[in-house]
């Protein structure tokens, strides 16, 4: 019950944030309304980078095909709205799916970088551990 509440409240207030950052302008006039806009914004970013922390997101997050589905997706709606969209809201959108689709490329950069496999530790003299076990 415990582990369900621990993701059913942030997942609520994730979508609270949302729908306050949304639908505020249907309801709301003035500066009411840019307060409860920019307090939906906050709420879903804080709520979105706590569970995007937790394990089963980032393990779905790092894997190889949903990074290369995001660098795609996100480079094409990038051109899309440059191309389609006009004035300071077709760069804004262009430069944000941009800087996405750049995340995801550098997540795919960091999982083709080798790394050293180590077979055994370095004794002070530079032989491993394997190659001092059997002298002795």
């Amino acid at each position: 019950m415990k582990i369900l509440l621990s993701w059913i409240i942030p997942i609520l207030l994730f979508t609270a944030g949302l729908a306050a950052a949304v639908g505020s302008g249907v309801v709301l006039d003035g500066a009411v309304k840019n307060w409860c806009t920019a307090g939906g914004v906050a709420l879903s970013l804080l709520t979105g980078l706590l569970l995007g922390r937790r394990e089963p997101v980032t393990s779905f997050l790092s894997a190889r095909p949903v990074l290369w589905f995001l660098f795609f997706f996100n480079t094409a709606a990038a051109f899309a709205a440059a191309s389609l969209v006009s004035g300071a809201r077709g760069v804004g959108t262009a430069v944000g799916m941009g800087v996405v689709a750049a995340g995801a490329y550098l997540g795919l950069q960091r999982d083709r970088t080798p790394r050293r496999a180590v077979r055994g530790r370095r004794h002070a003299s530079g032989q491993s551990q394997h190659a001092i076990k059997s002298v002795d």
